[in-house]
């Protein structure tokens, strides 16, 4: 009987080999709906700003796995009880935590799959999982709800210094060149302790943390928020916003069967039930590229504008403001496109419109990242630091913004 060998390593170019735990673990990776990850980009639509922003969330999910078996090592060379059932629950956890994200999710969540975070698809994946795999998701899924009692556990999933944050910084900032994004993930791990069921960085591992902020703070202004990566996003909310509205009109548009079962239903929370759930498992970038490729040459002008937009690279234009724009301002834009194109005012606004983008790298009013004094006292990272970066970049940045189709430019 042929028996696979489970114990297999990833080569990764950011921290070198990756080893898999165990069997469980491997199945996990092997399954269809881990795969599928594969197929979605971690950075959407960045790789038009930075061309080598190409990754994956499969990638990504790796990395975090393999940030978590060394921050076990260093908690447990510390003396934190860890048993082998909970370290095997982080990895589950922290592996499949971001399993619930759809092609450029951003995008969709604003577009064709009604107000459901990615989190929550997350979750009924791994439950869906669990029954598959005999319950033995059912640890790393109280973790992951932060209905277990060990507090620090989730916090090493989910919080403002959680493995999550520690590899997508490092790895986006990696693949996209963008430098200043780089973090010391290996300095914050082996400074981490828990004090009190609260995970805690050391106080020598201070400035560790403010770098690490600081990074947050540049990868969002120069990468996440980046104003061409904006409009690309917005350019493809609209345009599947636009599929939509046409699709639930009766008009039939040639795409893949799942991208068409979510144009052709309305799919929020409540919707989302075993169906829903495999056919979003067979949805990826290749669906939705594939599908405006074709849509470019569409009979609907503003469906076809928009496509044609992100195939080409020919971008809206996005203009920064300090204030709110002017709403006087916009009806006259939309007036002129609206004439130019003979267009009504609602499809006028598909191509004017405007928004706002917050920036904060640090928000010292959700749970705070506690710092561990020499005493033995916990503080909040804010009271402990004597430089006034961390005070600055705990104040929310907000920047306001116009999008409109550069001929009005020469107009």
């Amino acid at each position: 009987m042929n028996s696979t060998n489970k114990l297999k390593i990833f080569n990764d170019p950011i921290y070198g080999f990756i080893t898999i735990p165990n069997g469980l673990i491997y199945d996990l990776i092997q399954h269809p709906y881990f795969q599928r990850l594969r197929r979605i980009s971690q950075m959407g639509l960045s790789y038009l700003v930075y061309p080598g922003a190409h990754h994956t969330r499969f990638h990504h999910a790796l990395g975090c796995m393999h940030i978590m078996q060394k921050a076990v090592q260093t908690l447990r060379f510390k003396g934190v009880l860890i048993s082998d059932e909970e370290e095997n629950a982080l990895y589950i956890a922290i592996l499949l935590h971001d399993i619930g994200h759809g092609p450029f999710s951003h995008a969709m969540e604003h577009s064709i799959v009604e107000d459901i975070h990615h989190e929550a698809i997350s979750l009924l994946f791994m439950n869906a999982l669990n029954t598959e795999f005999n319950g033995k998701l059912s640890l790393a899924i109280q973790i992951f709800k932060g209905e277990y009692h060990r507090k620090f556990m989730l916090q090493l999933i989910s919080s403002q210094l959680d493995m999550d944050r520690m590899d997508y910084l490092k790895r986006d900032s990696f693949y996209s060149g963008v430098a200043e994004g780089n973090i010391n993930s290996d300095r914050l791990i082996q400074m981490m302790n828990v004090q009190d069921d609260i995970l805690v960085i050391e106080e020598k591992g201070i400035f560790s943390v403010e770098k690490f902020l600081v990074a947050r703070r540049l990868m969002y202004w120069q990468a996440y928020l980046h104003k061409t990566s904006v409009v690309a996003e917005l350019t493809l909310t609209k345009i599947l916003k636009r599929a939509k509205e046409l699709t639930q009109k009766g008009i039939q548009l040639p795409c893949s069967e799942p991208l068409s079962y979510f144009l052709n239903n309305k799919i929020s929370t409540d919707d989302f039930d075993t169906i829903a759930l495999k056919t979003f498992a067979l949805l990826d970038d290749y669906d939705v590229m594939g599908a405006i490729k074709s849509w470019q040459f569409n009979d609907d002008f503003v469906l076809s504008s928009l496509s044609k937009m992100i195939i080409n690279r020919d971008l809206l234009k996005i203009t920064m403001l300090d204030e709110k724009p002017n709403s006087e301002k916009l009806d006259e834009l939309k007036d002129k496109i609206a004439t130019l194109y003979h267009l009504s005012d609602k499809e006028a606004a598909y191509f004017v419109f405007k928004g706002k983008l917050k920036n904060q790298a640090y928000n010292k009013e959700s749970e705070p990242i506690s710092i561990l004094k020499k005493n033995k006292t916990v503080e909040n990272i804010v009271d402990s630091t004597d430089q006034l970066q961390v005070k600055a970049l705990s104040k929310a940045v907000t920047k306001y913004f116009i999008c409109y189709p550069k001929v009005l430019l020469e107009a």
